[in-house]
């Protein structure tokens, strides 16, 4: 598979699939074999729940060693937290992040560990280098991004940024739309950056 094109920077989004609704998850013994580890049953945030995508839905790696993680991708899944965490697990979807934050209470899920590669960010070159986080709501309603999802979201960034030398700035805390190449608006206008840069570093 040509890594370059594939993970969401050829014709298929991520943000269509997303938007294409949850489906079951592919029993374990029909997923691909070799694409991904299957160590994803941990975490590496304290706070986090492990909720695995599918090993076909991501890289396996060895990060920092393999690439260095410069940049956290803020993302909006246009879906629910449900069916997004859903769509992660569905072998046939192709799409992952490694977090994923609720609206209601700012609970967060890892899908995938950050030694590996997501496929969130629709460059391949950016998939490498980053973390991906995904935040329950629609770009177009603002009503999802509570103080909760916030704070939760921003302390879960500090802790990116601390454990792997990212400055916590705009240049490294980017949106999805920021990413080179990219076809997405998420975060979207509604998303308050100096609210949230504030207090990724108060975190």
């Amino acid at each position: 598979m040509d890594r370059a094109r594939h993970p969401f920077s050829g014709g298929t989004t991520r943000r269509r699939l997303l938007q294409a609704g949850a489906l079951a998850a592919v029993p374990g013994s029909l997923l691909a074999v070799g694409r991904a580890d299957a160590s994803a049953a941990a975490v590496d945030y304290p706070a986090a729940q492990s909720v695995p995508a599918s090993t076909s839905n991501y890289t396996a790696s060895s990060r920092p060693s393999s690439y260095p993680i410069d940049y956290v991708i803020i993302h909006v899944t246009q879906e629910t937290w449900a069916d997004a965490l859903a769509i992660f697990k569905n072998s046939a979807k192709q799409v992952s992040a490694h977090y994923v934050v609720r609206s209601a209470d700012g609970h967060i899920a890892q899908c995938v560990r950050e030694k590996n590669i997501a496929w969130h960010a629709g460059n391949w070159d950016y998939n490498t280098r980053s973390i991906g986080i995904e935040h329950e709501g629609w770009v177009d309603q603002p009503e999802y991004f509570t103080d909760a999802l916030y704070e939760q979201s921003a302390a879960l960034t500090a802790s990116i940024c601390a454990r792997y030398g990212i400055p916590a700035d705009r240049e490294h805390i980017i949106g999805h739309v920021e990413v080179p190449g990219a076809t997405h608006t998420d975060p979207g206008p509604y998303w308050d950056w100096t609210r949230y840069i504030r207090l990724v570093n108060s975190a």
